[in-house]
């Protein structure tokens, strides 16, 4: 038998309605994938918002936090036995006199109704300035403490109790505050061996409408007392990005024993105070400080309208203090604390 081949079928490709139909599935594939991709790359920009924003609020809380539980230390001194200053001081007041004056003052603050102080610019209107004084926990000089920390004045206490210095019943003479460290004469229990100095710190706190010049980005600054050219002087520091807002209330003491008497954002002016030395008076005795901090997200968020209104405590006539609604694209939060002043309360308890 003679084989007979099989005829050669011809190949042939995809039909046009296939390939149409083929180009569409793929099309739409594509899109999905491509919208999937857009939506996972919007939320995770605005986890990263949200993250920015949380760490922005803490990070100011804790920063004025930490410098508040810290008010009113200055080594073995105790301010509790120094004249009231004549009158509230102005905290930009650069001159060793001042501040020895300002010493019995562990905090003090402006509401936003108060004349700003001169060594602060740029400050965000309707905002509260806070002012923290103390010396470092730290003594000069130690390896720990930070060798690359800016001059400014050290404060040295006395524990001689010989009649030159704790002995003398002026007090005066129970402490030294110099830039010179040539000054600082004091001494320990033996009245022979020099007391340790530790560096004396006064603290500004404030919102500024920009970090950098006209970048319209709100920041917590400090104004910070430093040594500079032979000049005490305050430098401005810009510290957290993205906070829009800081109030403060204040406890006040009106019982001698430590405890909060009487809370308001203007203790100056607390339970009817008009003269001078009341206002002193209600400062030396603020034994604890609640803080608000108002923090926005980086940038603004597609889509998203800012109504709401934000609580930041109590105004001096009792009103409630808000903020809002902005009605722009930033979200917001507001971060609290309760900060307990352990040294004037301290010292108030027996």
């Amino acid at each position: 038998m003679v084989a007979v081949p099989l005829p050669k079928r011809r190949s042939a490709g995809f039909s046009l309605p296939e390939l149409l139909v083929s180009v569409t599935m793929g099309l739409l594939i594509v899109v999905g994938m491509v919208t999937l991709f857009f939506h996972n790359s919007r939320a995770q920009a605005e986890i990263e918002r949200a993250n920015r924003q949380i760490e922005s609020g803490r990070y100011a809380v804790d920063l004025l936090g930490n410098d508040l539980r810290n008010a009113g230390f200055y080594g073995e001194f105790d301010p509790t036995l120094l004249p009231d200053p004549a009158a509230v001081p102005d905290p930009c007041a650069a001159t060793l006199a001042a501040l020895k004056a300002m010493l019995p003052l562990h905090v003090q603050g402006f509401s936003p109704a108060d004349t700003l102080p001169s060594c602060v610019s740029d400050v965000r209107a309707g905002t509260a300035l806070v002012v923290v004084r103390h010396t470092r926990a730290c003594v000069n000089g130690d390896p720990n403490c930070s060798a690359n920390d800016p001059a400014g004045p050290l404060f040295q206490a006395s524990l001689c109790g010989g009649a030159g210095e704790l002995g003398s019943g002026d007090p005066a003479n129970w402490y030294a505050l110099d830039t010179d460290p040539a000054q600082l004469l004091r001494t320990r229990r033996d009245c022979t061996t020099a007391a340790v100095a530790r560096r004396y710190q006064t603290h500004i706190y404030y919102v500024a409408n920009n970090d950098e010049p006209d970048d319209g980005i709100p920041t917590l600054k400090r104004a910070e007392l430093r040594y500079v050219d032979n000049t005490l002087k305050f430098v401005k520091v810009p510290l957290v990005e993205g906070v829009e807002d800081l109030q403060v209330e204040y406890g006040i003491d009106t019982h001698g024993d430590g405890s909060v008497g009487v809370t308001t954002s203007a203790p100056a002016g607390a339970n009817g105070c008009t003269a001078p030395a009341c206002a002193v008076s209600n400062w030396r005795n603020v034994v604890a400080v609640r803080l608000h901090v108002l923090a926005r997200s980086p940038s603004t968020t597609p889509g998203w309208t800012d109504t709401k209104t934000y609580n930041l405590g109590t105004a001096a006539d009792g009103s409630a203090r808000t903020a809002g609604p902005f009605n722009d694209g930033y979200k917001r939060h507001v971060f609290q604390t309760l900060v307990t002043l352990a040294n004037p309360v301290g010292r108030k308890q027996p």
